[in-house]
């Protein structure tokens, strides 16, 4: 009995997982507010009440989504602020990290990119939600540094914020870069290190 259940679990979770993909496949040219869960089923190949095993509607698929799409990055937004590094090492690092993510998941970028500030509640709030955790987290980070030293809590997370927006707006420029020359690519690499540079220059002057 256990094993017929591990397979139909195994079997819920292929669908599931199917699911998602084909919506994020299908947002690459819509929103989510236009998508309709007969699009995604048909894509799968299985009956729209199928939809209704898995997800409530389509705000709760993009919900997941999100998840999906934001949820493994917390440990890479944590590494680009580590104090261990210098400065310029944690830049480029950061910069790298972005690019590769970009390059490796661009329909994640892109349906984010476009649903942060779309017409689905849900969606808006559970990437707001996310992205609070970010700026915790780095804040969290960046008060074990000792530039931070005498840093109120509401300042630290104002400059994590600033880190985590910054990201976000470079990622957005390499999501529209990918097809772009090499030169172009290099180029929002240059602007990106320039702009994170000046924001740990006004971090090390804060207090001044």
């Amino acid at each position: 009995m256990s094993h017929t259940l591990g397979i139909r679990q195994a079997q819920k979770q292929k669908t599931r997982q199917a699911l998602l993909e084909a919506a994020l496949g299908l947002l690459e040219e819509q929103s989510l507010s236009s998508l309709g869960l007969r699009e995604v089923t048909r894509a799968v190949g299985v009956a729209p009440t199928a939809f209704y095993r898995h997800f409530r509607s389509t705000a709760d698929l993009g919900v997941a989504l999100v998840e999906e799409a934001l949820g493994s990055l917390h440990a890479m937004i944590r590494t680009t602020v580590t104090a261990a590094d210098t400065g310029d090492e944690r830049i480029a690092r950061a910069v790298q990290l972005i690019a590769g993510h970009v390059a490796a998941y661009p329909a994640h970028v892109r349906f984010i990119a476009r649903e942060r500030h779309g017409g689905v509640q849900p969606v808006r709030e559970a990437i707001r939600d996310q992205l609070v955790r970010f700026a915790e987290e780095v804040r969290d980070e960046l008060a074990k540094d000792a530039v931070s030293e005498g840093w109120s809590d509401a300042d630290l997370l104002m400059l994590a914020h600033l880190y985590v927006d910054q990201m976000l707006v470079t990622a957005s420029l390499f999501l529209e870069s990918l097809d772009a020359p090499q030169e172009e690519q290099e180029r929002i690499r240059q602007v990106a290190t320039r702009q994170l540079r000046l924001i740990g220059i006004g971090r090390r002057h804060w207090l001044d």
